[in-house]
């Protein structure tokens, strides 16, 4: 019995083979199994029903950037404190806990870059920091990319994933919303396109701000998007709300979105519609 003089036995019904961490995902749509590579390489969208999970704000800024273009801007503004709020920790050590683990000071990061050649002016949420909440920085952030904008008659381009004003800065944060709204209407009078992408999910003071303002509304499948949450709504009007309520699908059939976008055709959906509005100001 040659088996017998193995270093190891060989493996029998009911024996345990232990895997690398992270080497598989379930779906939390489809229930599927898939390889955590293969979800990666598809942009975090699931292969077999088209879930679109959370994509990092870095990867999404090289998905839609030409190699090499993308300069941030505003790299190191930073919150204040101003109200020395304190949850389970202060809100100024949580700050710097994003910072030492990320090198991102703050929920968005902003800079200039190209897509297919033409330079375009871009924003991104980051959802880890603060579920993308939007204060200070964020706000400021927001207001010089539309300026800047404004200034160069190049595009602006945000992609939102908030979960709306962060509550650790008070008023602070609320003002943030009209600022941000005044910044749009300056890039407007300049004549210069503004594309929104809304992620899932956008909500609070981001939707009922900036995000809703593009020249067009573009939303990933499925995402939440709106001001308060449906439970709240519930909760509120006493009353069940419609299948699908807040949902791009909803959105885009009641007119509040113009189109929505798969993730791995964001890049070309937003080229071309950047060329088919410079072919209308030209016009114009």
């Amino acid at each position: 019995m040659a088996w017998l003089e193995r270093e190891k036995a060989p493996i029998v019904k009911g024996d345990r083979i232990d895997t690398p961490d992270g080497l598989w995902e379930k779906c939390v749509n489809c229930a599927e199994v898939i390889l955590r590579k293969e979800l990666n390489e598809n942009l975090n969208v699931c292969p077999k029903c088209d879930h679109h999970y959370p994509l990092p704000v870095w990867e999404r800024i090289y998905a839609l950037v030409d190699e090499g273009s993308f300069i941030e801007a505003d790299v190191n503004l930073r919150s204040a404190d101003p109200l020395k709020f304190a949850d389970s920790k202060p809100y100024s050590k949580r700050l710097e806990d994003f910072y030492k683990k990320t090198g991102r000071r703050d929920a968005l990061i902003s800079g200039r870059g190209t897509i297919n050649g033409r330079g375009l002016h871009l924003a991104v949420f980051d959802f880890q920091c603060m579920g993308g909440s939007m204060g200070s920085v964020v706000g400021e952030k927001i207001a010089r990319l539309f300026v800047r904008a404004a200034l160069s008659k190049e595009p602006a381009v945000v992609v939102s994933a908030s979960g709306g004003a962060r509550m650790q800065e008070g008023l602070i944060s609320l003002m943030q919303m009209a600022k941000t709204c005044a910044a749009v209407a300056k890039m407007r009078e300049a004549g210069v396109p503004y594309i929104s992408v809304l992620c899932h999910p956008t909500t609070g003071g981001v939707a009922a701000s900036f995000a809703m303002l593009g020249d067009i509304n573009i939303g990933e499948p499925n995402a939440l998007i709106g001001f308060a949450g449906p439970r709240v709504i519930e909760q509120t009007i006493r009353a069940q709300l419609p299948e699908g309520f807040q949902r791009s699908e909803y959105l885009l059939e009641h007119g509040m979105l113009d189109l929505i976008c798969h993730r791995d055709s964001m890049r070309s959906t937003i080229s071309r519609v950047l060329d088919i509005l410079a072919a209308n100001v030209s016009k114009s």
